[in-house]
């Protein structure tokens, strides 16, 4: 007996309902779609009625989520496998009250550091950098890669270059062409030991000697460890820490944010910050029936714990966002892909789905074909802006707005036998070649989508996004009660490569390991350089 039973019972009852068909009721739209400012998140294209809405709103009440966020934002310890508060709200938190961790106020030490980035920035800006590489991975990569491609109309500083993979390639062919004198590298590491961010700083700095450069002016470091960044060659004015209260994944709203405030401005980052609050503050005053992150969370909870539909796809319709399913891998999958429950209890149902998806339309000639008419049922979550950056091009964004509407639409509505016999009727088939054809051109249709719709994607809208879906996996985390805010599950690999290094090095035998490991490092040996 699960949380989830009386919910499991009732979508079998429904679970062969049209959902075109719940637009009977006149007011589907309002009573299933929500708004906080001038963003929309529709999900009225699902099949939940007021029955199954109001039995998942319940959750939130019965996992105690109002009282959780509030624990959090007051700077309580609720990362309690790490015990650590998570706080990356704080760094956002421009023009609020004190938060307190273990009694002291956190929010001198934000607000300074935030200074210390802003005149920093200003002073790259102005100076001769023409190139920043921004070293890191995982949340030091993804947060700010993707917010710097989505804000690509913004920039009017250095171009942005962002390195994560230890694949050699990754670094040679970012600093190709690049003029070692006028780039700034920014390495990324709270603890400047992650091996990958290391290995690829030390190639930089290599780099940067061998060309003329100067690292003890052209380096920055976005780290706690002082003292390993001045063995690293950093100037201490160039070093900008950040507490072990932001995870990584969620830490582009401070120092790991730098190569943003480059690339947009400090008043553009400002603006990116201000939108993050804004969704904060909703998150925390909006009742549930109106709550965005609560009720994306509840539908994401229903598609995938509910219905059992294992993966979702995140669909933005900007080719700007084309990073974000990316981000959202990790926040998502690193966050919630757990199997143990905070008490240390198996967790008795599936926790976090796979996270996937690409931007449209390039996605409507690849792996739409699955969606619309595989065996699997996929829940889309479309994004979409009223406008472009384009005013030139208005033509080519109506196309785009027409193809994101089309294919929520295609989804639920789909194309019956009948419908697709008539087609084939019309291009002079008959009898059973007229059948064959139909059946390959029906569409099972009644596959769920949700919408979220804004005016424009500009730094403020951003903020707001992505704060939105921070807050749709705490939600989603409390009610599946695990913890969301460690990711025990990087460790292993980590460890067992720092053991193998010596061993793909030639220095040890691979004594001890598995016949396919042992094997397979055999291999790799015979055919080295």
């Amino acid at each position: 007996m699960t949380k989830f039973d009386e919910l499991i019972r009732m979508q079998a009852a429904v679970q062969n309902r049209s959902i075109l068909s719940l637009f009977d009721m006149p007011d589907r739209v309002s009573q299933f779609s929500a708004q906080t400012g001038d963003m929309l998140f529709d999900f009225s294209k699902t099949n939940l009625d007021r029955d199954t809405i109001d039995a998942l709103l319940a959750l939130i009440d019965s996992a105690n989520v109002p009282a959780r966020r509030d624990a959090m934002f007051a700077g309580e310890k609720i990362n309690e496998t790490e015990d650590r508060a998570v706080l990356h709200t704080a760094l956002r938190n421009l023009d609020g009250g004190p938060v307190t961790v273990e009694g002291v106020d956190v929010m001198p030490g934000v607000l300074d550091t935030l200074a210390r980035m802003r005149g920093f920035a200003d002073r790259v800006r102005a100076g001769d950098i023409t190139d920043v590489v921004n070293i890191g991975i995982g949340g030091s990569d993804l947060g700010p890669a993707m917010a710097v491609r989505a804000l690509s109309p913004y920039h009017d500083g250095p171009r942005t270059h962002f390195v994560s993979n230890v694949d050699g390639a990754h670094i040679s062919d970012t600093l190709r062409g690049l003029d070692a004198t006028t780039t700034l590298v920014i390495v990324a590491s709270k603890t400047f030991t992650t091996i990958e961010t290391m290995t690829n700083a030390r190639t930089a700095r290599a780099w940067m000697m061998e060309n003329g450069g100067d690292p003890a002016r052209q380096f920055a470091a976005l780290s706690t460890a002082k003292d390993k960044t001045a063995d690293f060659g950093i100037d201490p004015g160039q070093v900008f820490g950040f507490e072990d209260w932001v995870g990584g994944r969620y830490s582009v709203w401070g120092p790991i944010g730098l190569s943003l405030m480059i690339a947009i401005g400090p008043r553009g980052f400002h603006a990116f910050l201000r939108g993050a609050q804004s969704m904060d503050r909703h998150f925390c005053a909006a009742s549930p029936r109106e709550n965005l992150p609560m009720l994306l969370a509840v539908v994401g909870i229903w598609h995938n714990q509910i219905c059992g539909y294992a993966t979702r796809a995140v669909l933005p319709y900007d080719q700007r966002l084309g990073l974000l399913p990316d981000y959202l891998q990790q926040l998502e999958m690193e966050s919630n892909g757990k199997s143990t429950q905070i008490d240390g209890t198996d967790a008795p149902f599936n926790t976090g789905p796979v996270v996937w998806g690409a931007p449209g339309t390039n996605g409507q000639h690849a792996f739409y074909q699955l969606i619309h008419q595989g065996t699997r049922i996929i829940p889309c979550e479309f994004l979409i802006a009223a406008n472009g950056h384009e005013p030139d091009l208005t033509h080519h964004h109506k196309l785009l707005v027409a193809n994101c509407l089309a294919q929520s639409e295609a989804l639920m509505r789909g194309r019956s036998l009948s419908e697709a016999s008539t087609l084939m009727a019309a291009r002079g088939l008959t009898g059973a070649e007229l059948d064959r054809q139909a059946r390959h051109r029906v569409f099972p249709g009644n596959r769920p989508s949700t919408t979220l719709a804004y005016p424009l994607l500009d730094p403020f809208t951003l903020g707001q996004i992505i704060a939105l879906y921070e807050h749709r996996v705490f939600v989603e985390g409390i009610i599946l009660g695990i913890n969301s805010y460690d990711q025990w599950g990087v460790e292993l690999g980590k460890e067992l490569a720092t053991s193998l290094q010596p061993v793909i090095d030639g220095a040890q035998p691979p004594t001890g390991k598995d016949g396919s490991t042992a094997a397979l490092v055999n291999f790799i040996a015979r055919h080295a350089d």
